[in-house]
């Protein structure tokens, strides 16, 4: 990097401090800091929902599985996440979009102590705010990765770099803030792709290679195989359940653009946008990767700096500044999505049960809670980030594909399954039990019995036995100890349809908290 990188780069992270400075006055209430007062636009919403589901470890461990696999990266990647999207504009988006239009709550969890318990509602809440600080210490060390080849910085000065100029714009701006940043960063990445996907197409006409025989290079044999080495079929159908739950609200932060928009209906047409940009945008960011073996020689065992070698050879600089720009923009994307959804989940749903004095919280001081949790959620998250590489965590790719995939399908199966008709029989005992035995198997599978298993267990079973095992047991539960409640049922009927005449008959559940009506869903105030 020259003096030119640096300005582009410094300019960026400018610009993005002032858009949360912006942002600003437009939140006056916990409803406008975590779901935007329900008044984003659909495509603004599908755009950010988008952007945030990406991060700087697209282009370090998927760039290493690209650069030593090929096609796969995509099939077994943004393809699933493409289709589970797609299912989820109809099966999930409205239903989501409802939780905010007519329950009134600003976290997705809040409606669990109403559809179970408050005990299930808990378990959840604590169980995927530690997994998600897990996952975003990822994002950071992936950023920091890609920073510390550019730059020379150590791993633990780009994780502070990068984490203290996102805690600025997403703590003081909320989740406007963190939308009209993705579509910045959107804006941002597509020219920063479509330049390095330029460039690789010249590079390889030098060496005389075409755009289509390049597949027939001798370093690209069998990277045209959709299914290959770890990643097959199991793996694939594995995948795209996971995705299915994760990218349509199950890990929280994607549930938030749903709550975002104006009515179901907007929610909708957000996640096809967002799923259609899954579909072909993916295709320009890894092809240059899939290229990467004809073009650099990655150092790192497991090809996750091939990207950034690539881009460092390849590139004139000013659009080197912009491509590293496009790293940090996917990584501060998910991880301030992820940090308001974090905040979000902790003022609403746990900070009310652990402390009498939070449920006595008026409009300013839950904002300034959810503001000081933001700041707290991304410190936790990198000094996590510090510890990828050691003995516990190991590579980045790892934590990212066994960690957060195997551990996220437990946690989302009661909470997003919850929202449908089909699904009414099961209450609580069906949801605790799933998700405590979907961990314990995540648990079985990846150390005991892995450490009993000649090779060890293939990767897809690491991550689709504790999905399979809590969906089975939520079902089959319900239908054997069925706790299908008119109250419980009440709930399921206001997000599967509009109107205001079921949310009025909601009761106010036994075990809810004491202190105010941001505990209950009768007669709830308007956004």
């Amino acid at each position: 990097m020259n003096g030119l990188d640096w300005a582009v780069l410094i300019g960026y992270f400018g610009v993005m401090v002032a858009i949360g400075v912006w942002s600003h006055k437009r939140v006056d209430n916990v409803s406008d800091f975590f779901t935007a007062g329900g008044k984003m636009p659909w495509w603004l919403s599908g755009i950010s929902h988008h952007m945030s589901g990406y991060s700087a470890v697209m282009f370090t461990g998927y760039a290493g599985i690209a650069y030593t696999y090929g096609v796969t990266s995509f099939v077994t990647w943004s393809f699933p996440i493409a289709l589970g999207i797609a299912i989820g504009s109809k099966l999930f988006a409205p239903r989501v979009n409802r939780l905010r239009s007519r329950l009134h709550v600003a976290s997705p969890l809040e409606y669990l102590k109403n559809r179970y318990n408050l005990s299930t509602q808990q378990a959840l809440a604590w169980s995927g705010m530690l997994l998600k600080i897990v996952d975003v210490a990822a994002k950071w060390a992936a950023i920091a990765t890609l920073l510390s080849v550019f730059t020379g910085v150590s791993l633990n000065q780009g994780i502070l770099i990068t984490g203290a100029i996102t805690a600025v714009y997403c703590t003081i701006g909320g989740l406007w803030a963190d939308a009209l940043t993705e579509l910045g960063q959107f804006v941002i990445q597509l020219l920063a792709g479509i330049s390095m996907f330029v460039a690789v197409v010249l590079k390889l006409n030098d060496k005389g290679i075409g755009f289509f025989d390049a597949w027939n290079q001798p370093a690209l044999h069998g990277h045209g195989k959709p299914l290959v080495g770890p990643y097959g079929t199991v793996f694939l159908l594995a995948f795209l359940f996971i995705k299915l739950f994760e990218y349509n609200g199950g890990m929280l932060n994607q549930a938030q653009r749903y709550m975002a928009t104006g009515s179901p209906k907007e929610a909708e047409r957000s996640a096809r946008l967002s799923a259609a940009l899954w579909l072909v945008w993916p295709v320009v960011l890894f092809f240059p990767m899939w290229m990467s073996p004809l073009l650099v020689h990655a150092q790192k065992p497991d090809g996750s700096d091939s990207y950034g070698l690539m881009t460092e050879q390849l590139l004139p600089h000013g659009l080197l500044g912009l491509v590293i720009v496009g790293f940090f923009s996917h990584t501060m994307a998910m991880c301030s999505s992820d940090a308001n959804a974090i905040a979000a989940v902790f003022t609403r749903d746990v900070a009310p049960v652990v402390s009498q004095r939070a449920r006595a919280w008026n409009e300013r001081s839950g904002l300034i809670a959810a503001r000081v949790t933001t700041v707290v959620f991304l410190g936790l998250s990198m000094t996590v980030a510090t510890q990828i590489n050691s003995p516990t965590f190991k590579d980045i790719i790892t934590v990212v594909i066994k960690w957060v995939a195997g551990l996220m399908g437990p946690i989302a199966i009661p909470m997003m399954l919850g929202l449908l008709r089909p699904f009414r029989r099961s209450g609580p005992t069906a949801a605790l039990t799933s998700w405590a035995a979907g961990l314990f198997a995540f648990w079985l599978v990846n150390y005991p019995i892995n450490w009993n298993v000649d090779g060890g267990v293939p990767l897809q079973y690491q991550v689709s036995v504790p999905l399979a095992v809590s969906l089975v047991l939520y079902i089959l539960i319900g239908y054997l100890k069925p706790e299908d409640t008119p109250e419980r049922l009440a709930v399921i009927e206001t997000v599967n349809t509009d109107g205001d005449s079921t949310a009025a008959a909601i009761p106010v559940p036994a075990q809810a908290p004491a202190g105010g009506g941001d505990d209950t869903l009768e007669s709830p105030a308007k956004d």
